[in-house]
């Protein structure tokens, strides 16, 4: 029979593209048995609703000079960080069966390589060959039997980092290991016997493009995951993606959206329809990540930078639905203004203000614009929010050295530290249930006035009065990860975005 080229053509396109897509399985190519692990049953299915991702398989063992296992793969160039939460499911018949991540040079199984890997018996190490068909070297780590597990390359150096929910990494590395710039990187599943099938279940599988090392800060940007949170059980759903700069999440009232900065404008996020759209702010499209819902969810508070006053930040309101203009709080030349918090009954505003000098946390009211300062430090004081009931003010501020939380009074008195480690922590949001304050840490090394992005960061929760912080997320992003409250309303989840370039 005769097929016209055109329809021939046709043909061609519609079955490679149906065999590409049978083949990829969520964010992953190909599943391959290297070595001598293939029997019947290895499988790897992802959960779309879930998303979470299941590998079975076999093998005799990641050691010495080869390796067999089942391989959940794709491929990748340069550097990068490779995170999951990771569970063996069932008992497992040998304690030596292990899963985690590996980075290979080829689908050989003598293959130059380097794993970080969980065994059944609890055992944690990063494991590596340097060159093909030698034997396998590894370094332990002091921790065992994490339910998170990182891998990151930097050049020609590799960090394990592991950690069971609720704890700060642990973390070990390899220096001088040369792999090729293009690699396979997946996750993976060895019984350690051949003729055993054991199973993994992976959840918040993340693969992060970090940023160049000519990257230019507020001039080069990377790509942006919008995400939701479990607080309860870490589990995260990533919602939407983009290209561009999406920053500072937060929930309306109703639960039903988010709202988000792009590029100075704002956007709705429909979370039962994934549809985006514009939120109208009128003259207000120079807008900084500072935008917050009252707490009845009437009105909508914004930082824009008025071009009529030498692009200084300054304070405004409009309806939530924004159907009207923007109303103007603070008065044009008396300096920069960020906005953070509204009190309950809508007549007051915090917010950080440049006045003296230095950067201190005042309130105003919005009828009068009558400003009062709270706070009186040459320091930075930042991130002003309100209690739900109006009687305390939770913030952040540098006057102990580092980057620390308080709470004060609503009139400023009785400031109170609440956080006291080395991390520098930023932007307390209160949940709505009052029981909670889930905030930002960045790492110790930064200058802890500022709150960079493209950093290794932690979104950690803690007991509204106070006490030992647990780490809910180990994250890569920073700067518009957190800065707004972005509780949902039933203090079950939260919002924030986290950052990777295209790969």
């Amino acid at each position: 029979m005769k097929v016209q080229p055109l329809i021939f053509t046709l043909f061609l396109f519609l079955i490679s593209n149906t065999f590409q897509a049978q083949h990829k399985i969520g964010i992953f190519d190909g599943n391959t048995a290297v070595g001598n692990s293939k029997i019947e049953g290895s499988a790897a299915t992802y959960d779309v609703k879930n998303q979470t991702y299941t590998l079975t398989g076999a093998g005799t063992n990641m050691w010495f000079g080869t390796d067999a296992f089942q391989y959940l793969w794709t491929t990748l160039q340069g550097d990068f960080i490779l995170r999951t939460t990771v569970t063996f499911n069932g008992a497992g018949s040998n304690p030596h069966r292990k899963t985690g991540w590996i980075i290979k040079n080829s689908l050989d199984p003598n293959s130059k390589h380097v794993n970080a890997s969980t065994h059944g018996d609890g055992l944690t190490s990063l494991q590596y060959r340097k060159s093909v068909g030698g034997l396998t070297e590894e370094v332990k780590s002091p921790k065992q039997s994490p339910t998170i597990i990182q891998l990151e390359r930097k050049g020609s150096t590799y960090i394990m980092s592991t950690a069971k929910f609720g704890e700060e990494f642990t973390s070990v590395e390899l220096t001088d290991m040369n792999l090729d710039n293009e690699v396979y990187v997946g996750l993976y599943v060895c019984s350690h016997n051949p003729k055993v099938l054991e199973s993994a279940t992976f959840s918040n599988v993340r693969i992060i493009k970090p940023i160049d090392s000519d990257y230019t800060p507020y001039r080069n940007y990377i790509g942006s995951n919008l995400e939701i949170m479990d607080v309860e059980t870490g589990q995260r759903e990533l919602i939407h993606h983009s290209a561009h700069s999406i920053q500072a999440p937060n929930w309306t009232v109703d639960g039903k959206k988010l709202i988000y900065n792009s590029k100075g404008h704002l956007f709705n996020y429909e979370l039962e329809t994934n549809s985006i759209s514009p939120l109208n702010t009128g003259f207000a499209i120079n807008n900084n990540n500072d935008h917050v819902l009252t707490f009845d969810g009437s009105l909508l508070g914004i930082s824009n930078h008025n071009q009529k006053d030498d692009g200084a930040s300054a304070l405004y309101y409009l309806p939530t639905e924004g159907d009207s203009l923007p109303k103007m709080v603070t008065k044009p030349g008396v300096g920069a203004s960020y906005f953070h918090g509204w009190s309950p009954n809508n007549k007051e505003m915090l917010f950080t203000g440049e006045r003296n000098g230095a950067y201190n946390i005042f309130s105003i009211n919005v009828k009068s614009g009558k400003e009062q300062q709270l706070t009186d430090f040459p320091t930075l004081d930042d991130g002003p929010e309100f209690s739900s009931n109006g009687k305390y003010i939770y913030f952040n501020s540098v006057r102990s050295g580092t980057m620390q939380l308080y709470r004060m009074k609503a009139n400023g008195k009785k400031q109170t530290q609440l956080t006291f480690d080395e991390y520098n922590n930023w932007f307390p949001h209160v949940s709505p249930d009052q029981k909670w304050i889930v905030f930002i840490s960045f790492p110790k090394d930064i200058d802890p006035s500022q709150h960079p992005f493209y950093k290794h960061c932690m979104l950690r929760i803690m007991p509204v009065k106070g006490g030992k912080p647990k780490v809910l997320a180990h994250i890569y992003g920073g700067q518009g990860t957190i800065n707004v409250p972005s509780w949902s309303p039933d203090s079950k989840k939260i919002a924030f975005v986290t950052n990777t370039d295209s790969y």
